[in-house]
């Protein structure tokens, strides 16, 4: 029994701690569709950026490396917390920036839906 515990206990420690390094790993938004489902960091310089006011959620919408239609991965701000932002389709707009969050795919882009300014951080 011991022996079984100890190494369930491993088991555990090694599964926490790449759960952990995943968390910490940054990924390019062209790797980002390879991670849907996973908790990472992404970071890319916002290509294009726009605040859809008059659509359902109002969201904004931040795409990284390339613009829309072309785009390949989205920071998704909903309107319910766009004020914590400011007005970030104009602040983040060219600007090299890192987000984190579980990646999500929409319409064959990869995405990460931001509720919380600590989630992006501009790195220039």
């Amino acid at each position: 029994m011991p022996i079984a515990r100890g190494l369930l206990k491993t088991l555990l420690l090694l599964l926490t701690t790449a759960s952990v390094s995943l968390a910490q790993q940054k990924l390019t938004p062209a790797e980002a569709k390879a991670h849907v489902g996973e908790t990472a960091t992404v970071c890319g310089t916002v290509a294009s950026s726009r605040y859809a006011a008059s659509t359902k959620g109002q969201p904004t919408f931040l795409n990284l490396d390339k613009p829309y239609p072309s785009h390949i991965f989205t920071v998704l701000i909903w309107g319910e917390n766009r004020s914590k932002f400011g007005a970030p389709e104009s602040e983040y707009r060219g600007k090299h920036i890192c987000v984190t969050g579980k990646i999500a795919e929409y319409r064959g882009a990869a995405e990460i839906v931001a509720d919380d300014p600590k989630q992006l951080k501009p790195t220039e």
